[in-house]
């Protein structure tokens, strides 16, 4: 707090000394010390005020983020976003009954596969200018054929060979 060293304690002590004299010394420093004292107690009560009122203003800044927070959640709520919302999930997680007539009757119903359309000249020329710019016709997964296991005899049959440790 303040710099003092230790010769300028000493050149006080010494000033003390012979100024106040060696009978009233012991009850000045007494009272020096009571002041003291009361100086740290009122700057810690003044810091623990301060603390407290710092605190407060906080804790005012959060409840009216708070307020805002609530507010902002009403107005959602009011115009129903969140109701919808909850409705659509509330449906969705609905097993037993069917979303749409047209759904449940199309599930019923087998499926014909259907036939391609024979090429055109228009197709031939379609793949070639993307094959001319190396761009794919179309994205599909390639099938390939498995390799059909021959029964091959090796020329020379495995040795096996003792290994030894070292």
């Amino acid at each position: 707090m303040f710099d003092i060293g230790w010769s300028e304690l000493v050149v006080i002590a010494v000033v003390a000394l012979i100024a106040i004299g060696p009978k009233e010394l012991p009850g000045v420093l007494r009272m020096v010390g009571q002041w003291m004292g009361k100086a740290r107690k009122m700057a810690a009560e003044f810091q623990g005020q301060f603390q407290e009122a710092m605190r407060e203003a906080e804790m005012a800044d959060l409840k009216k983020s708070f307020d805002e927070v609530k507010e902002a959640a009403t107005g959602i709520t009011s115009g129903n976003i969140m109701t919808s919302l909850q409705k659509d999930v509330s449906d969705a997680l609905q097993i037993d009954k069917p979303v749409d007539a047209q759904v449940a009757s199309a599930t019923d119903a087998p499926v014909t596969p259907t036939t391609p359309a024979e090429p055109t000249p228009e197709t031939f020329v379609e793949a070639e200018t993307h094959a001319a710019a190396s761009e794919p016709l179309a994205i599909t997964s390639e099938v390939k054929p498995e390799p059909v296991a021959q029964d091959v005899t090796p020329a020379e049959p495995n040795v096996f060979k003792d290994a030894k440790a070292s």
